[in-house]
């Protein structure tokens, strides 16, 4: 135990580093489920055989978690479907293979869409279309903090956000430019332009959540079990074992007496509201190959920022893993960053899901609020709430994961805190920014996320979150 404890900062945050895949050495925390690897563990070489509650499983033969991406190129529409003088794009396609998540992407991710997307799909199971529905497109306020290494890749991509539109085998999309917004003239008058690159992207989350009457610990039915998915698991070890599919959730007395190792003594009572039942990536299916390997951390969690994933609320609660992996496999594959953008989801069953890989009690870098990645969290509410309510699940799910989560770090949910802003359209970079420690994203960045219904449930979040930690 001294030597765990000897590896692990008293705040709880790993320093500010990217960290190597673990590989097999993690395997020895079965043996210590309390055991917390090293932020930093150094790469070890491929595993052939790991040890796992109930057997060995080979790291090199276990298949690949299903899904798929589809980028198809827009195209300049017909004259007979141009609605009116501005550019428009699009592209029909019947019969081609499922998907369940759309989205569209150009090549510049510092260039706007200024204009409208809508999209109609054909279900697979019935064969009807659906109507037209919009799609979100002002996601730029989603991603890393500029001058990352995230951000600056040549990987990364502008997009809409993603849109669910459940088991599909038909679409049929039309982007149409905004003159009211255009820039530049053309023959004195106003000239509408789109981004180039234009594609539309068709997302299969294939099948990778365990069966409803698995243990716990049992792998998932076509569980990606490489040396990446043993990596992302271990980083948990420092509260469950590897291969768990979910962290179960704790009694008031038992979060205290874990916080208490965590930090190597049990001084005063701390401020820190009872562990939630969280759902590993495991838990969800996520395919560890797709992302980036390795870790990046931040010094500590000072605030969380609420956001919505703007994909809709058309999707069941137990459709929702799936819904996680299509944005997972959009936001790495379709616009290019690392890892999924949220540190943690949450369905519109109050569900808590992990998200970007890195460890749940762990001060993980993320993708979420352009500006204000460093020394923070983003929650994301499955669904749009620029209208809809949010169910009031969802609203206790907020309260209960930033009780426990900001207690690690000793942060009141009621309270302010700064952050140093690292560039965005509210702050310049380098601006020390006072913020509420639980915060909208709109608060960091203009923009409507997490939508006006959502963001107005975050006093109710706040105070909930507050009496949960004893404050």
């Amino acid at each position: 135990m001294r030597g765990f404890l000897a590896s692990f900062p008293s705040s709880i945050g790993a320093p500010s580093l990217v960290a190597s895949s673990i590989g097999v050495t993690c395997a020895a925390a079965l043996a210590l489920p309390m055991a917390l690897p090293a932020a930093a563990a150094p790469s070890t070489p491929s595993a052939t055989a790991v040890p796992f509650p109930g057997g060995a499983i080979s790291a090199s033969a276990e298949p690949a978690v299903a899904g798929s991406t589809r980028s198809l190129p827009l195209v300049p529409l017909s004259p007979d479907r141009v609605l009116g003088t501005a550019p428009e794009q699009g592209l029909y396609r019947a019969d081609i293979e499922r998907f369940s998540l759309v989205g569209v992407v150009w090549d510049d991710p510092d260039t706007e869409l200024h204009g409208r997307v809508q999209v109609r799909t054909r279900s697979a199971a019935t064969g009807r279309w659906s109507g037209w529905q919009d799609v979100e497109t002002h996601n730029a306020d989603h991603g890393a903090d500029p001058g990352t290494a995230e951000r600056t890749s040549r990987r990364v991509h502008g997009a809409t956000a993603p849109l669910w539109v459940g088991d599909s085998d038909g679409v049929d999309v039309r982007v149409r430019a905004d003159t009211a917004s255009a820039r530049g003239s053309s023959s004195g008058g106003p000239r509408a332009v789109l981004p180039s690159g234009l594609r539309l992207e068709l997302v299969d989350p294939g099948d990778g959540e365990p069966p409803e009457d698995a243990p716990v610990d049992a792998p998932p039915r076509t569980g990606l079990y490489t040396d990446a998915a043993i990596a992302a698991s271990a980083t948990n070890t420092d509260i469950t074992h590897i291969g768990a599919t979910e962290i179960p959730a704790l009694g008031q007395w038992d979060t205290e007496r874990e916080l208490g190792l965590l930090r190597g003594s049990v001084g005063a009572k701390p401020y820190i509201g009872p562990r939630p039942r969280i759902v590993t990536r495991r838990g969800w299916g996520a395919d560890e190959s797709l992302r980036e390997s390795g870790f990046v951390y931040t010094k500590k969690v000072k605030a969380a920022f609420v956001h919505h994933t703007a994909s809709g609320n058309r999707y069941t609660c137990s459709q929702a893993p799936s819904v996680i992996r299509s944005i997972y496999r959009y936001h790495v594959k379709s616009m290019g960053w690392r890892d999924i953008g949220y540190n943690f989801l949450i369905d519109k069953c109050g569900t808590i899901y992990e998200g970007r890989a890195g460890g749940v009690t762990k001060a993980v870098q993320g993708a979420h609020t352009l500006g204000f990645n460093a020394n923070s969290m983003g929650i994301a509410v499955i669904g749009s709430f620029g209208v809809s309510k949010p169910p009031g699940a969802a609203v206790t799910a907020i309260a209960k994961l930033t009780a426990w989560k900001l207690g690690l770090y000793g942060a009141n949910p009621r309270g302010k805190t700064y952050l140093t802003s690292g560039g965005g359209n509210l702050y310049p970079k380098g601006r020390n920014v006072r913020l509420n420690v639980i915060s909208g994203h709109r608060d960091g960045f203009a923009t409507e996320c997490p939508g006006k219904s959502l963001y107005a449930r975050l006093g109710t979040a706040r105070a909930n979150a507050a009496r949960y930690q004893g404050r």
